[in-house]
């Protein structure tokens, strides 16, 4: 029976892969749904001649869909697997907690077409003493250029939404500083537990300079964030002195439960560097290591640009042959997705689909493409059947069997 020593996640944020079974249920607003939505796909059509993507190819991806640019291949190191989601929900949470055990039957609330309740807005203004302007859902640097000046000009603060589940908080590092701006998120954070004002995540979101054209975020942004309404794989890993090392946002979208170690990164390209070094890391011998690339979500899939997204899917594969190639014979190398974000898509938000499993090892000698699985959580499962432990009775998911025979 294989073990691996090592097991590396990463989610290449919103890369589905194909409507998922349910997708009729699931909408972006009440006359169009999810289904016919194809992030990878439909992003591959969006280049004349596909896309270049020799390092995927060769792990089997042609064998989920009909990427362009992409041929069935032999992948004797390599399973290729359709995952669909089991939860409520179409968002990073509900995705990554999935992976990890948890069932969410409720889905976030989200205020992506209204804005925040007038009541939220003035229960922040009187708690923290500023004035709050903006109250729609935008990308974070579009909101930055058309009310910053302001922001700066009047002592206000910007606030704003997306297609998440999520509150987020803008301000300058120099006239407001990052110490007032995390306590204004910390009140907005306790605001927010409550049932008709609750999201997901706080995000507390810095930027630096004078004027509409030289602002740029910084580096410190801060996430509060929910613990998972379950126990996890993670925390289960980590109370038996597995090492649970985190890269990206993993740490803030569990609350930091059942991590050992986290790193922040600053785009793709940072996290996919930090994580070839963890594992060159002598010291890193056993253990599990859970990546997340938001920017394929956060730059190209909000924004609908298909043209960024497939650049930065080339750049991951070019990342990903270097990464392949520094890892161990008995290490198991998992790529996936939290969820679906077709920039072809009309709207802005998620899109329900299933993702794609793509597991690597060269202890693998049987590679091939495996039947559709019905959660995301048999990452999870199988992590932990890995480390010879059980999942706890609350937890979904089952073990690829064959990962192990």
């Amino acid at each position: 029976m294989k073990k691996y020593s090592r097991v590396i996640t990463i989610v290449c944020d919103s890369l589905g892969i194909g409507n998922a079974k349910d997708a009729d249920k699931f909408f972006q607003n009440k006359e169009i749904n999810d289904v016919g939505s194809n992030t990878f796909k439909h992003i591959s059509e969006s280049f004349e001649n596909g896309l270049n993507i020799p390092t995927l190819n060769s792990l089997g991806i042609a064998d989920i869909d009909d990427i362009n640019g992409t041929t069935k291949v032999s992948h004797l190191n390599s399973y290729s697997i359709a995952l669909n989601e089991a939860s409520n929900g179409k968002d990073t949470m509900t995705g990554h907690w999935e992976m990890m055990g948890v069932l969410t039957t409720k889905p976030f609330q989200t205020f992506t077409e209204t804005g925040f309740p007038k009541d939220l807005i003035d229960e922040l203004e009187k708690e923290t003493g500023y004035k709050f302007i903006g109250n729609y859902a935008a990308s974070g640097t579009q909101i930055l250029h058309d009310l910053g000046e302001q922001s700066i000009r009047d002592g206000s603060l910007i606030i704003y939404t997306s297609s998440d589940s999520v509150l987020q908080i803008c301000a300058s590092e120099e006239t407001v500083g990052l110490k007032e701006l995390y306590r204004v998120c910390e009140i907005a954070r306790k605001l927010c537990m409550k049932d008709e004002w609750f999201v997901g995540r706080i995000i507390a979101r810095p930027f630096v300079g004078k004027t509409k054209d030289t602002f740029k975020r910084t580096s410190n942004r801060h996430d509060y964030a929910i613990s998972p309404t379950s126990v996890t794989a993670m925390n289960i890993l980590k109370d038996n002195n597995i090492e649970v090392n985190c890269v990206g946002k993993i740490n803030d979208i569990f609350n930091g439960s059942g991590v050992t170690s986290t790193v922040h990164i600053d785009s793709n390209i940072d996290g996919m560097n930090k994580t070839i070094a963890k594992i060159k890391d002598d010291n890193f011998k056993k253990g599990f290591l859970f990546v997340n690339l938001v920017e394929f979500d956060s730059e190209y899939g909000h924004r609908r640009n298909p043209i960024g997204y497939g650049k930065a899917i080339e750049q991951f594969d070019v990342q990903l042959k270097e990464l392949i190639s520094n890892l161990k014979d008995d290490d198991l190398l998992m790529i996936t997705a939290d969820h679906g974000n077709d920039p072809t898509w009309k709207g802005t938000d998620h899109t329900r689909e299933k993702v794609p499993l793509l597991c690597y090892s060269k202890e693998i000698s049987d590679g091939r493409k495996l039947e559709d699985r019905n959660t995301f959580a048999d990452i999870g499962a199988s992590i932990l059947y890995n480390f010879s432990l059980n999942k706890d009775k609350v937890m979904i998911g089952e073990k690829i069997d064959e990962l192990f025979n």
